[in-house]
């Protein structure tokens, strides 16, 4: 099989690339390598990937139309796993115009490659579709027409627009809504991360709504092994959506606990207000995922965090 991987310097990307690759499978990886967060980190996770025989790189912006157009021309892919995006509920609220950029144009821009060069198509939404909404767990079939952030609304506007495509042209589409997914290599702009960095280094953790949310984390493995069933089975026709999620929301402050005591070190704490654009909880309902692939996210909390713990002390040479 031969895959098209686009974010592959990402943090998703970059793990996905290397189960494909290792699964036996040619990836090819894209990516435009932005500066939202440390470049330095994508080129480390791309470093390990260059080691692949059967990966390569491109480095491409996808929001220049004639750029990719030029890229699909020379390419066949068995099927498209579309995870480039920018990131960031409050970043979406102070810088729109990047958001409507990377989420919208450069998704239209891939969709029109895929009209005139078909293939299936996997892309990444996200649970912050979901708003939020008084019902729990989140489900597939839920409205999702009152997102609370610019970025939920380019994840809500990628769905429609992926249907409308599918309607039209017959692209076989998977949509997946991912769940707070966090692990080894992750984004440093996530709270995790972030509250890690900050722990280790003695400095205070802002903890918002006074430590009164959940999140239903999803850890990067289980991620990555839903997509590589997905892509084995056949949706060649049809148009899914699935939510990708632990369905064991976790409290703020029990998160923040394990922290702690994988670190070995007490946190800070900086209670704040609610954010504009946050959400309270986030809940799966993965059932749809675990009747089409017969797997749904099983690794906990606890076991997770002291993986990316321990991959964190290690990258960043802590003592």
């Amino acid at each position: 099989m031969k895959y098209l991987v686009t974010g592959a310097a990402g943090f998703i990307g970059f793990h996905l690339c290397k189960k494909l690759c290792e699964e036996g499978s040619e990836v090819i990886g894209i990516d435009n390598l932005n500066n939202y967060y440390d470049v330095s980190l994508k080129e480390a996770r791309l470093s390990q990937l260059r080691k692949l025989n059967n990966f390569t790189f491109e480095k491409i912006d996808m929001s220049q139309d004639k750029v990719l157009a030029g890229f699909f021309s020379k390419q066949k892919f068995e099927s498209v796993i579309h995870l480039a995006a920018q990131p960031g509920v409050r970043y979406s609220i102070t810088n729109p115009e990047v958001s409507i950029k990377n989420n919208i144009n450069a998704f239209f821009n891939l969709l029109e490659c895929l009209k005139n060069h078909p293939s299936r198509l996997i892309f990444a939404s996200s649970s912050s579709v979901y708003g939020n909404s008084e019902k729990t767990p989140s489900s597939v079939e839920d409205n999702v027409d009152r997102p609370v952030s610019l970025y939920a609304a380019t994840k809500k506007s990628n769905e429609l627009m992926a249907y409308t495509y599918h309607h039209l042209y017959k692209i076989p589409v998977t949509g997946l809504r991912f769940f707070t997914v966090y692990g080894p290599f992750g984004r440093p702009d996530m709270a995790y991360f972030k509250f890690t960095k900050n722990i280790m280094e003695d400095k205070p953790i802002d903890v918002y709504n006074n430590g009164d949310m959940e999140r239903d984390f999803t850890y990067i493995d289980d991620v990555t092994k839903s997509i590589s069933l997905l892509l084995k089975k056949d949706n060649y026709g049809g148009y899914k959506l699935f939510n990708i999620g632990g369905e064991h929301p976790v409290n703020l402050l029990y998160f923040i606990e394990i922290l702690e005591k994988n670190l070995g070190k007490k946190a800070v704490k900086v209670f704040k207000e609610m954010q504009p654009g946050d959400v309270k909880i986030t809940s799966a309902d993965s059932s749809e995922l675990a009747k089409f692939i017969d797997y749904k996210p099983d690794t906990r909390i606890e076991k997770g965090l002291a993986e990316f713990v321990s991959w964190f002390k290690e990258y960043y040479n802590c003592k």
